[in-house]
């Protein structure tokens, strides 16, 4: 399963060779001055909007690489309903970053405690 931590000065997206090839995706870093805000969400799925272009979806099983809308492109690297962090970005690639882990609320507190306090 896809793990979300915080490396140095960079927030760190770290994909299983599986994931890697559902997503058509590698791993993704971004600077941690780039996230603009992190949030738990206890229903992931509702924070997943726009198509999946390219990935993997399997309706209420797995949501996994790049889905596009108006907004701009998420990343997202969802399973079943397990509770996600949500991290949003400014300025990358992406506009967000949507991933299931195993403890959501630790996993969000650790990259608000490295992203400048303005950001928070």
């Amino acid at each position: 399963m896809a793990t979300l931590a915080v490396d140095g000065d960079e927030l760190h997206l770290q994909l299983s060779t599986w994931e890697k090839i559902g997503a058509f995706h590698s791993d993704i870093r971004v600077p941690t001055d780039s996230v603009a805000a992190v949030d738990v969400a206890t229903v992931p799925r509702s924070t997943v909007r726009g198509m999946r272009s390219p990935g993997t979806g399997l309706p209420g099983v797995v949501a996994l690489g790049t889905w596009r809308y108006r907004g701009g492109p998420d990343f997202i690297a969802v399973y079943r309903n397990r509770p996600s962090v949500v991290v949003t970005l400014r300025n990358q690639p992406f506009t967000r970053l949507i991933v299931s882990v195993d403890d959501p609320d630790a996993v969000a507190a650790e990259i608000r405690r490295a992203i400048p306090s303005a950001a928070a």
